[in-house]
């Protein structure tokens, strides 16, 4: 079973936001060309916004730092949208790591610290009811497990990348992801690999390569039509 590197140490990226890095194993949880910048460009900019409706059930896949999590709800804040946020992390990161990253601080929104961090480390399968927008819970369901269907309009795909986690980007993963979604549902990622392009569409996925974010050329983002 896959394990984090021990060595997860906060680092500042190219933008000013913080991410976890392991010099170790040369991983992190985002860009170092800039944390924020990828996330808002890959998971609201090219999912959220895409989805385009009111009320969106999303899908996470690694929670992580919480910053996709945080992100969304701020959107939620200025009235943008309404959210029922569901994150599968099995792995879930502790209170202090959590604090030495202040994403709430880095995102001008000191206000959110508290809530934020009731949610990132609530416990496993309970609904937080919605709070200015978003409705939240955490579960520790392996994704291969995991056999919600026609349930929701957007997945963020978050989890490390397939040179460190290669499970998580093989055909039954996506198969699940797929059968997750409801029909005009759409999943983002990061990752661009052109493996992992033609895994998405042997699922049945309609896949399309966009411009990524600083410092990657191309991002995925998949349609279930």
């Amino acid at each position: 079973m896959f394990q984090p590197p021990s060595d997860f140490g906060p680092f500042r990226t190219a933008d000013g936001s913080l991410t976890l890095h392991s010099p170790t194993q040369m991983e992190q949880y985002h860009s170092v060309h800039g944390a924020v910048n990828e996330s808002t460009h890959v998971y609201i900019k090219s999912g959220l916004e895409a989805v385009g409706k009111p009320h969106v059930d999303v899908l996470e896949i690694g929670l992580g730092t919480g910053l996709n999590l945080l992100l969304t709800w701020i959107r939620c804040l200025e009235g943008k949208c309404a959210v029922n946020y569901t994150a599968l992390e099995p792995f879930p990161l502790s209170a202090p790591t959590l604090e030495a990253l202040r994403h709430c601080e880095d995102m001008a929104w000191p206000g959110l610290h508290e809530p934020f961090m009731e949610r990132m480390t609530s416990a496993a399968g309970a609904w937080r009811p919605s709070e200015d927008g978003l409705a939240f819970r955490m579960l520790d369901t392996p994704v291969l497990d995991f056999d919600e269907m026609n349930a929701f309009d957007l997945i963020y795909f978050d989890a490390f990348g397939p040179r460190t986690q290669p499970d998580m980007w093989k055909s039954e993963v996506f198969q699940r992801m797929f059968a997750a979604l409801r029909q005009g549902g759409v999943l983002v990622t990061y990752c661009c690999k052109g493996a992992v392009r033609r895994t998405m569409h042997e699922a049945g996925f309609e896949v399309e390569r966009l411009k990524g974010p600083p410092g990657k050329a191309h991002m995925l983002r998949a349609w279930k039509r």
